[in-house]
């Protein structure tokens, strides 16, 4: 993982992660406006817009400059194309912060979600120099759960019907790690 600080992008292997542009706002719109991609994820709207998209892309950001979120486009290193999203909040009171992450449907088992969450995870640390990385997905997409856990996350707890989601409820099974507890 590489950190450009001056234009605010990551590079891994494969991938480079830069802050959303409103001219990805269509291309956010095809990929969100997926129904797999909905019941995966905890606050996405569906049917997905553009101004969904739009209104999502407008604050990020003044959000990375402010070291309340980072958020970042998934693409491809060589061509620029969008795979997904993925983020990093900012809990500075408590020098941790949540990753979170998106990929379009015709991505999927690639390996991208993980490459990005790993170097993610090193932002984190060797960045911004939080103290705990923590996500959380559903217990009904193990896959999500398998991203995690290939960074080196390890499961601290699930909460039991703790959301609720078109009508029925959903577990929310947490993971964590700790700066100097990585497994490399």
């Amino acid at each position: 993982m590489v950190y450009d600080d001056l234009n605010k992008t990551i590079t891994t292997e494969r991938l480079l992660l830069r802050l959303f542009t409103k001219a990805d706002g269509e291309t956010v719109t095809r990929l969100c406006n997926d129904y797999n991609i909905y019941k995966s994820t905890l606050t996405l709207p569906y049917p997905y817009t553009l101004d969904c998209a739009l209104s999502w892309i407008e604050h990020h950001n003044e959000n990375f400059n402010a070291d309340k979120i980072y958020e970042f486009a998934i693409c491809d290193r060589e061509t620029g194309d969008l795979y997904g999203a993925i983020a990093l909040s900012n809990q500075q009171r408590y020098d941790n912060g949540e990753l979170s992450y998106w990929v379009g449907q015709p991505f999927w088992g690639k390996g991208y979600a993980t490459e990005a969450a790993k170097a993610m995870l090193d932002f984190a640390f060797d960045v911004k120099k939080y103290h705990k990385v923590y996500a959380r997905h559903f217990a009904s997409n193990p896959a999500s759960g398998q991203v995690i856990q290939k960074i080196g996350m390890n499961k601290e707890g699930v909460l039991i019907d703790h959301v609720k989601k078109e009508g029925r409820y959903e577990d929310l099974i947490y993971h964590g790690v700790v700066r100097n507890k990585v497994k490399k």
